[in-house]
């Protein structure tokens, strides 16, 4: 028999579909059940490798919390945005610069029998499908060409959950409005509301849920209390309302080699930012206070200087240069602050970017590494197995430590030959059995193309004394609030039990 299919769709985008849906999944795990998630078509600059190819984040994270291993299967369509009106196109884990090109409603003709593929595919291998839809399901400028929501709910025969974010206002209106315009066989597949983020009393809801009922045979089924850190990833980190735009005097105390400090993490939040979910760990260990960086005064006043992946990275260069972050950035690692740059971020920091097949612009980078980058068509994604070699300064500590993360990237980088004045760039990272280099160090300038750093308790104990939160524990407390706010009856009839 085809997996039972239960769906969370969401009133607005950012309702809390991607957390509710991974709580799902573990809280149907401890059930004895068998079961995997399901998104048809994300969209996010947060990636992650499965079986050769790159899927959301949140469908990683959700694949994890239900016990099963990631598969492209899980999100067979990825879109990447580069710009406000393009965003490339990642179809069963690889680019499809056809699609990518394509305009946007004739896309999912294209695409459709591909997701029921995959929807087929992973039905025949669990018990319980746990599908998130995309968005709102009520957008009547985009229905004739929706595959995310209704028609994939439809293809699943799934039960569905519609979520709204009270904590924005308007969330019965957002409800009522959205069970209305819905299609009429999606209207009748929903078969409870549930109300996210709440803050207060609960005895001020009533009489808003037995009203909504009234008016569209659809009960509450749950009211989700407001929870700021519940250990996972946003979708879309960058706007993480707990974290500030700048620091303050209200930084907390960090202990280093023993001696009491404070220990100020700036991550530059450029437009184009992608993989923000590998810096979750850092936010909770004690003492450490970050802050997404939009104003380059605002550099001056951090201790450690994180420059992200970028989905773009000459466009993001462009935009850190017309902020004026080129001399702040310089001004940080001239003062010998640790200074981390990650994939887009390390090919920002080198001489130039050199594109010959427009992937992604020819610039000249900031200079503060003698590397060279060439774009290249051919897109690196791969799970990798990484080892330091023997690093000095503030990085030291992670001499000879062997760790786990990821590749996913256009471009090729290798250092000058010839060293400029200020000194070479010292290979510092290579993957295991394999003779790459992907990082580099000079002085406190440390560049990577290793996505997923934070994530090893080996690197947070020798750099913080911390090794990090763990993700099954954050699973197993999202599993306890769906115990807590859920009648075990509802969630067991949604899978026909």
């Amino acid at each position: 028999m085809p997996a039972a299919a239960v769906m969370v769709l969401g009133t607005t985008s950012g309702a809390g579909k991607s957390l509710v849906a991974t709580a799902l999944c573990r809280w149907y795990r401890r059930q004895g059940l068998s079961v995997m998630p399901f998104k048809a078509q994300n969209m996010s600059n947060n990636a992650r490798v499965a079986d050769g190819g790159e899927i959301g984040a949140a469908q990683y994270y959700q694949s994890l919390a239900a016990g099963a291993v990631p598969c492209t299967a899980m999100n067979p369509v990825l879109l990447k945005p580069e710009g406000d009106c393009r965003s490339q196109v990642v179809v069963n884990g690889q680019v499809d610069d056809g699609l990518t090109t394509a305009p946007w409603r004739e896309r999912s003709t294209r695409l459709w029998p591909i997701v029921q593929q995959a929807l087929t595919s992973l039905r025949s291998r669990c018990d319980v499908l746990v599908i998130e839809g995309a968005g709102s399901p009520a957008e009547i400028n985009l229905a004739d060409c929706d595959f995310v929501n209704g028609r994939t709910a439809a293809a699943a025969d799934a039960r569905c959950l519609l979520v709204a974010d009270i904590d924005r206002g308007g969330a019965f209106a957002h409800l009522f409005g959205t069970h209305r315009l819905v299609d009429d066989q999606t209207r009748l597949r929903i078969d409870g509301f549930v109300l996210n983020r709440f803050r207060g009393d609960p005895a001020l809801l009533a009489p808003g849920p037995a009203m909504l009922e009234a008016l569209t045979g659809v009960p509450t089924v749950a009211c989700l209390p407001m929870w700021r850190d519940h250990g996972l990833p946003e979708e879309d980190g960058v706007f993480d309302r707990g974290m500030a735009d700048r620091f303050d005097a209200g930084a907390g105390t960090h202990w280093i080699g023993g001696q009491r400090a404070r220990l100020r993490i700036g991550i530059v939040a450029y437009p184009r930012i992608s993989n923000l979910d590998e810096f979750e760990p850092l936010r909770h260990v004690p003492g450490i206070r970050l802050a997404w960086l939009r104003d380059p005064d605002a550099v001056a006043a951090a201790d450690w200087l994180i420059l992200p992946g970028s989905k773009q990275s000459s466009s993001d260069l462009r935009w850190l240069r017309e902020r004026g972050f080129e001399s702040a950035i310089a001004g940080h690692a001239a003062a010998a602050k640790p200074l981390l740059a990650i994939c887009g971020g390390l090919q920002m920091l080198g001489a130039a970017m050199s594109d010959a097949h427009g992937v992604d612009g020819d610039a000249q980078g900031l200079g503060l590494l003698p590397l060279t980058t060439w774009f290249e068509p051919r897109k690196t994604v791969r799970a990798a197995r990484a080892a330091f070699g023997a690093l000095d300064g503030p990085w030291e500590r992670l001499s000879m430590l062997t760790v786990d993360g990821y590749e996913i990237r256009h471009g090729r980088t290798a250092a000058d030959r010839v060293a400029d004045t200020t000194g070479a760039a010292r290979p510092v990272l290579a993957p295991v059995n394999d003779s790459a280099v992907i990082g580099w160090q000079r002085g406190p300038v440390l560049a990577i193309y290793l996505h997923g750093l934070f994530e090893n308790a080996a690197v947070m104990e020798a750099l913080f004394g911390d090794p990090g939160h763990h993700l099954e524990a954050a699973f197993e407390r999202l599993a306890d609030r769906i115990d807590a706010h859920f009648e075990r009856r509802t969630l067991m009839a949604l899978i026909g039990r």
